[in-house]
């Protein structure tokens, strides 16, 4: 709409001019200014709404009160945009110099958008006065919404400053998919609900850890609440870490012969048809006992085993650090000991990049191995792209992923729930992240990603997930079982020490 409140054939000053269009603007704003802030339901649990731009108060994802009937309705704003629409014919006067008065039509701007009533009666609701909710009214409500299990308190509503953010536990009991750049927080966040998962619930938990991020899961902070730092201390008890750092009875190891066939030629390379006389002799040895060295195989006068002994050599396999050598017992030992509460397993401490694919292919084949058992295990997988990732690049990462997606498919009604953490969606395999019932989006820049994300969580209002590239550190969004609504949070403090280390930024000093 044209802002030109004189016809071209009307001869007007500079000044007149100027005159008009203040006057049709400050008519404008009066009008703009006038809508009022509106909300409308048909059925009692959606609702759309108007607002005026001017003093906007509302923000998407906040909280807002439906006054209506005498009746307060708490709600959640799922969309907000700019709206415009014509308004009413304006009859501006002339002025003292002649110019001729003008009729035009006012174009109004305002907001709207839609949302979700969290708590009302059902009926539906017209024109009811909406308004921004207090943070009591909030708080009021998450306690009569929270239901009877344990309650882990992670931070704070980004949109209810104050009030506390607490995720209920049973949701964990669906997968989680967990999900944040570099540099988002994404790892300090996830030590924070494993934390408290520790402390407030008895589920068994499993770490693959392969950038060493938790490996100081059981070392409570310094300072804090004391009460709070006690009872981490009791929970973190049953924290044991395996890695390959460690010289003593956590030494992170593993033997061949307690590998699965599948495991053992995925090592060897072994195709089944190409290489089935070396797979046989594989086989045999197995069958035999302890598999002799390499140096015995090479002394071998069976053609098949000199021939498997300079595979593994070429491979580097009898070089891994991983194998148990002459100490006793292994990692697979620790998963199977039901009084281990919370196993990290140390991915980042070992050397090569086949020796984590490795141990992750045996953890994953174990805990399914396992599953009739039926025992209640959160298998959290953190940088998940390089355990199961979207196109697996060698045998093992190939066998790992199709373990982590058989969890994925098959898991819950054995009791294995998992927590994928990632930098990149797109790079860990769709049969994974599409079996997530749970998110937890922290700060993506990148558009693609974020795309992926709103594709593939279809159950989480897309204008929420479009937040994630404004986020905070710290900041996120969380939906699914575990919240009783899509909330934009604020994580709170550790209880625990970070491990991993940052690299020194000391190269970008002035000098």
């Amino acid at each position: 709409m044209s802002e030109a409140v004189a016809r071209r054939d009307e001869p007007t000053s500079a000044g007149a001019l100027d005159e008009r269009l203040a006057r049709f603007r400050s008519l404008r704003r009066d009008l703009e200014a006038a809508v009022l802030p509106l909300a409308t339901s048909i059925d009692g649990r959606r609702f759309s709404f108007q607002a005026s731009l001017h003093g906007l108060e509302l923000r998407l994802g906040g909280y807002v009160v439906l006054d209506g009937g005498g009746i307060g309705r708490l709600g959640q704003i799922l969309s907000l945009e700019l709206a415009q629409r014509d308004g009413t014919e304006l009859d501006l006067p002339g002025d003292a110099e002649g110019a001729v008065g003008v009729r035009t039509q006012v174009t109004i701007r305002h907001a709207r958008g839609e949302g979700r009533i969290l708590e009302g009666d059902g009926r539906p609701i017209h024109d009811a006065a909406l308004r921004p909710a207090a943070a009591d009214e909030v708080r009021v409500w998450l306690d009569r919404s929270r239901p009877g299990r344990a309650a882990l308190p992670i931070g704070e509503l980004a949109l209810a400053p104050g009030v506390p953010c607490t995720l209920d536990a049973g949701g964990f009991d669906r997968h989680t998919f967990f999900c944040g750049q570099s540099g988002s927080g994404k790892t300090y966040s996830l030590g924070v609900i494993l934390e408290r998962l520790l402390v407030e619930t008895g589920l068994r938990i499993v770490v693959l850890d392969p950038n060493s991020d938790f490996v100081r899961l059981a070392a409570v902070r310094a300072g804090g609440d004391a009460v709070a730092a006690e009872r981490y201390r009791d929970a973190a008890r049953g924290v044991v870490v395996h890695s390959a750092r460690d010289g003593g009875e956590r030494r992170l190891r593993l033997r061949l012969a307690e590998l699965s066939p599948a495991a053992q030629a995925a090592l060897l390379r072994l195709d089944p048809i190409a290489d089935r006389e070396e797979r046989a002799e594989l086989a045999a040895l197995l069958e035999e006992g302890t598999p002799p060295s390499v140096e015995a195989l090479l002394a071998s006068v069976r053609p098949e085993a000199h021939r498997l002994a300079l595979r593994a050599r070429s491979l580097g396999v009898e070089g891994f650090g991983v194998w148990a050598g002459g100490q006793s017992g292994s990692l697979l030992d620790v998963l199977d000991d039901a009084q281990a509460r919370c196993v990290v397993v140390d991915l980042g401490s070992l050397a090569t990049r086949e020796e984590q694919a490795l141990v992750a292919e045996a953890v994953l084949g174990r805990l399914w191995q396992r599953r009739e058992e039926r025992e209640p295990v959160l298998v959290v997988i953190d940088e998940a792209h390089n355990v199961c990732p979207a196109r697996p690049e060698d045998p093992l990462t190939e066998l790992a992923t199709r373990h982590a997606v058989r969890i994925a498919a098959e898991g819950r009604k054995f009791g294995l729930y998992l927590v994928v953490s990632t930098q990149r969606p797109q790079k860990v395999h769709d049969n994974v992240i599409s079996q997530c019932d749970n998110l937890v989006l922290m700060r993506l820049n990148s558009d693609a990603d974020a795309a992926f994300a709103q594709a593939i969580f279809s159950f989480v209002p897309s204008g929420l997930v479009g937040q994630a590239a404004t986020f905070g550190l710290g900041e996120a969004l969380i939906a699914g079982k575990i919240s009783p609504h899509p909330a934009l949070v604020r994580f709170g403090a550790r209880l625990a020490e970070e491990g991993g280390s940052d690299v020194p930024a000391t190269w970008a000093v002035a000098r």
